[in-house]
């Protein structure tokens, strides 16, 4: 059954590819945010926050399904987004929904794709995702989309509070070691620019592998 806390002997590991992955970029204002579609419902309700402080004028949230995602978001994560937002007070006017991207390249092909068709330039974006999404998030678009100046940020919660709010800590966990796996490996296969990955962090990315955390990583073989 999952659970919400992290075991003492991981906590450390885990901590550091929480810290790494984190990006939290000083807010300023921007043209458009970006909401990456996920299991998690906090980056639609960031997205709502951050636009009642006028930080952006439009939200583009994106994101179809995922076998992580289907249940909890059946008529897909950016639809379902896109009414978060609208129930914490974003107007629908302010909302664009990109409702086919099945991973994050696509996530950014698709939403500049909606972005032109809407007529709305962008030199300036908040890519908005889950917290431990962004330096993957950043890789890629500045891969797919590099004119842009990105920005990224999460809902600010400490991991311990984070994990309690998904209710399952090997999924974070789990999603923690996928994600830097991919760094990498997207990386190498020409889709996201590379990230120096710090020796502590791989410590901890193998250490967590060790222990079975290995549920998200792709085979590389």
């Amino acid at each position: 059954m999952p659970t919400s806390t992290i075991p003492d002997d991981l906590r450390e590991d885990v901590e550091t590819l929480w810290n790494f992955h984190r990006i939290d970029d000083p807010l300023r204002p921007v043209d458009v945010a970006i909401g990456l579609g996920s299991h998690d419902p906090s980056v639609a309700v960031y997205a709502a926050q951050l636009y009642t402080k006028g930080l952006f004028p439009l939200v583009a949230f994106t994101g179809a399904n995922a076998p992580t995602t289907v249940e909890r978001f059946p008529r897909g994560e950016a639809v379902h987004y896109r009414e978060i937002a609208i129930d914490a007070g974003v107007p629908d006017s302010a909302i664009l929904v990109e409702p086919k991207a099945t991973n994050t390249a696509e996530n950014f092909e698709f939403t500049r794709e909606l972005l032109q068709e809407h007529g709305t330039p962008v030199a300036t974006a908040l890519i908005l995702s889950r917290p431990y999404q962004q330096r993957r998030a950043y890789a890629t678009a500045k891969k797919l989309w590099p004119e842009v100046d990105f920005l990224c940020s999460a809902i600010q919660q400490p991991l311990t509070d984070y994990v309690e709010s998904i209710g399952d800590h090997k999924r974070v966990i789990d999603m923690l070691v996928g994600d830097t796996q991919r760094l990498t490996v997207y990386a190498d296969a020409g889709y996201a620019i590379p990230q120096e990955i710090p020796a502590d962090v791989t410590g901890a990315y193998d250490r967590l592998i060790t222990a079975g955390y290995d549920s998200r990583l792709i085979p590389t073989a």
